[in-house]
């Protein structure tokens, strides 16, 4: 027997439909690259979106194509989000951060037939514009022109109809596009649909989660072209919050003065963003008002304890950690509390949220290792795998080799964890950045956030070095605050009981940056490569 329910299709445009008509009043605030604040409503977005929409369908897209962004954080990419999945194409963001010869490779792989570029960024896209092909360029500008051969987007909108039409996509039809950051070869193509995006923004605004609602302001600190900004342009709309995008120029001091002035409830990002803002912080006490500010989300990598630490400690803002992929659409667990985890006494309850926590909605974890799954005793590690309304089945590209997926259908993430009694997920370690000195396993990630809780550290990474004795041993890349001093046995010496003495880096080296990936997290394969002659082991 079947259910009597309405076939009601979930996609995109239905938000955009719910947040226009509810919440349209609802603030989008942008700021520009000369540090002006641009202003306007979810209802006056969604209407330029529609424009857009209609736009696009002139110069030729049509359900199925692949339109490229190439934009920073701001309300124009905001009305691109919803215009070209309202039209039934697909949006596809590029990486600003990547190569060159990356983004070239990438926007050829999609096919993408048309880009809309921040006036700023048409260096960039000129560097491999020739390796794509793109039948038009729309350049958004701050009231310049637009070179000649590229259509001018306030131009181009201008000849959109606001009230035209178009046919509600399938729920599962394609609506967005990412490719992962590539960090251990070619990048791979994640597809999102309608039904994924929607069900994704749903388990994000639970409570439990980033638990959003028409009061919250959002601050959207992770790129828009990097996983959806981690969905909250769609999370956002669907419960009717703010949003505040800072533009090309994210600094630290930029993001706390938003926070300030906007009176910003809730924002995430990844751990170096956050190290930045406690700097800050440090410096200037007092200097901000953050009383609104209810929830910091830390992702994307682990959150140093210190860091923790610092910002609810010193400066008493509520942080909650997060786990994540691209292949998830991409947020996968956020460590908040059951009411039985807030009875714990203070330090268990402190040892519960700094673990990764507990997944969302619709989505399942196990753990397995060789032998299959392994218990949830919160000590047993091995790789973790997940599968959900929102998780890819595979990537797009029949190039794309399927051993990412088991044949009952779960997605390897590629991470160590553990799960505990109360399903809370703890992230050990990537499985290329695990060290293996001896034939025992070293936990980069854990010697990370020790090293980090040292007041002189502002940064560490730590990464496997090939050694000749050993096979490999830890090696520890430090950047110290501005006006601290301390010698690797002193800071060797402050972490040394907390591990097995054969834990311990064999040497640490001072550095003026770590490098980053294009999403901000630490680039050991950088430092594998620039230092794996430094035990002789090469």
């Amino acid at each position: 027997m079947r259910g009597l329910t309405m076939d009601y299709q979930l996609t995109l445009p239905a938000i955009a439909r719910r947040a226009e008509s509810i919440f349209g009043e609802r603030p989008v605030v942008s700021r520009r690259a000369d540090g002006a604040l641009h202003r306007t409503t979810w209802s006056a977005t969604l209407r330029r979106a529609r424009r857009f929409a209609s736009a696009l369908h002139r110069l030729g897209v049509r359900p199925g194509h692949r339109v490229a962004t190439l934009c920073w954080n701001h309300e124009r990419h905001l009305e691109a989000y919803f215009a070209v999945p309202l039209l039934g194409a697909v949006l596809h963001t590029l990486n600003l951060r990547l190569h060159p010869d990356e983004l070239g490779w990438i926007a050829r792989h999609a096919e993408d037939r048309v880009v809309m570029v921040d006036a700023s960024l048409l260096p960039l896209l000129e560097t491999f514009r020739e390796r794509a092909a793109f039948r038009h360029v729309i350049v958004v500008t701050d009231g310049g022109a637009a070179p000649p051969g590229t259509l001018d987007y306030e131009a181009l909108l201008s000849s959109g109809d606001e009230a035209a039409e178009f046919p509600e996509p399938d729920e599962r039809d394609a609506a967005a596009m990412c490719y992962t950051s590539g960090t251990t070869g070619r990048s791979k193509a994640v597809v999102y649909s309608h039904r994924a995006l929607v069900l994704h923004s749903m388990a994000t605004a639970m409570p439990g989660s980033f638990s959003l609602g028409p009061a919250d302001v959002v601050l959207a600190v992770i790129p828009m072209f990097h996983a959806n900004a981690w969905g909250l342009p769609f999370t956002a709309a669907l419960t009717g919050a703010g949003l505040v995008f800072p533009g090309p120029h994210p600094g630290p001091a930029a993001l706390l003065e938003l926070c300030h002035t906007e009176r910003v409830t809730f924002s995430a990002g990844v751990p170096t963003v956050w190290l930045g803002v406690l700097e800050v912080l440090d410096a200037c006490p007092g200097v901000y008002d953050l009383s609104a500010l209810r929830t910091i989300v830390i992702g994307g990598a682990a959150a140093p304890e210190a860091l923790v630490r610092g910002l609810e400690q010193r400066h008493r803002l509520h942080v909650a950690t997060s786990w994540g992929m691209t292949e998830i659409a991409p947020v996968g667990t956020l460590g908040t509390l059951t009411p039985e985890g807030a009875a714990l006494p203070p330090a268990e309850r402190h040892a519960l949220r700094m673990k990764q926590g507990l997944p969302g909605a619709f989505l399942e974890m196990r753990v397995r290792n060789e032998r299959g799954d392994v218990p949830r005793d919160g000590l047993t590690p091995g790789e973790l795998e997940v599968r959900g309304a929102y998780v890819a089945s595979a990537y797009y590209g029949p190039d794309e080799p399927g051993d990412w997926f088991t044949a009952d259908g779960w997605f390897r993430t590629g991470d160590i964890a553990t799960i505990d009694p109360r399903g809370y997920l703890e992230i050990r370690d990537r499985t290329k950045d695990l060290i293996k000195s001896g034939g025992e396993w070293i936990s980069s990630v854990a010697l990370e956030s020790a090293l980090m809780g040292h007041p002189a550290v502002a940064e560490a990474a730590v990464v496997a070095v090939p050694h000749p004795r050993w096979t490999e041993r830890p090696l520890a890349a430090v950047v110290l605050r501005e006006g601290k001093l301390v010698t690797p046995e002193e800071l060797l010496a402050s972490i040394e009981g907390r591990f097995p003495r054969w834990w311990l880096p064999d040497d640490v080296l001072f550095l003026p940056e770590i490098p980053r990936t294009s999403t901000g997290k630490f680039l050991k394969s950088a430092l594998r490569d620039t230092y794996r002659g430094h035990y002789g082991g090469a």
